[in-house]
């Protein structure tokens, strides 16, 4: 069967008659993604440190991540990976932002119909399981060399936890709950404003904090196409066979993975981080 040269007409079939489309998508989330960059580089890296600390304080209170978030963002800048780490948080906070926009309007969709979560389950197990590199060729071809083709390959690979653990969380809403919000004349907004969703967000949290995770483990492979961050200093060091450079890189991804993983989290009834 002829499969991959009708994907390779398909692809030059966009390529010819929606050029114009790829290429407005793609400057217009380039210049998003290092506007971040650059507003996060514009703060003295030294006076970011602080921000950073203060905010892993304020939302978790919890002095053991005050000073890791410390420690290992003096430790980056130490290292001399500041850039690359701000260029690699710009690129996962737009990542899991599409991500989070597009799925989980998808979870609580496929949550109210059981036909479009047997539709999306092959397509979720097929996004999450061909290898990444397959699907880099042709977001390189539709949206040319940089960051652009790294964040939609990413966001196919890392979308399908938000809508699945969506899907998980609001299907398993007690089914009393909901009743109760019926006889008590909701609307079926009302119901998931008030009853689902809160219902379901410690599933919906998890999601995300998976998504982020998942998001991360694509730097290198989005740095081959030209995305900036952390992934480039991997790359160069697999290319020289540089294991000190590669491992600093390396630590510098973990650190940061920590930290976003840390900070995101949600918080349980208890106040303890789930």
């Amino acid at each position: 069967m002829p499969f991959g040269a009708f994907v390779e007409e398909v692809v030059e079939f966009l390529v010819v008659n929606f050029s114009g489309f790829f290429d407005t998508i793609s400057d217009t989330l380039s210049s998003m993604i290092h506007g971040l960059t650059g507003a996060l580089l514009w703060v003295p890296p030294g006076l970011m440190v602080v921000l950073f600390t203060v905010a892993a304080h304020a939302r978790q209170r919890r002095w053991g991540l005050t000073v890791f978030t410390a420690f290992s963002f003096l430790l980056i800048w130490n290292l001399g990976y500041w850039e690359d780490t701000m260029a690699t948080l710009s690129l996962v906070l737009y990542a899991t932002l599409m991500c989070v926009v597009i799925g989980i309007p998808l979870g609580i969709y496929a949550a109210h119909s059981q036909w479009l979560y047997k539709f999306l389950q092959p397509v979720l197990d097929l996004m999450q399981t061909i290898p990444p590199f397959v699907y880099l060729i042709p977001t390189l071809t539709l949206f040319g060399l940089g960051v652009v083709p790294g964040v939609i390959s990413t966001v196919i690979f890392a979308i399908a936890a938000p809508v699945r653990l969506t899907y998980l969380g609001i299907s398993q809403v007690p089914k009393e709950l909901v009743e109760a919000g019926k006889a008590f004349g909701c609307t079926n907004r009302q119901l998931l404003l008030r009853i689902e969703l809160p219902a379901a967000m410690s599933s919906i949290g998890a999601g995300i904090t998976q998504c982020i995770m998942l998001s991360l483990s694509m730097v290198v492979i989005a740095a081959l196409v030209g995305a900036d961050g952390l992934g480039v200093p991997v790359v160069r060091a697999l290319n020289t066979v540089d294991i000190g450079k590669g491992f600093e890189a390396g630590l510098a991804i973990v650190l940061l993975a920590i930290w976003m993983d840390r900070f995101f989290r949600q918080k349980d009834a208890q106040g303890a981080s789930s």
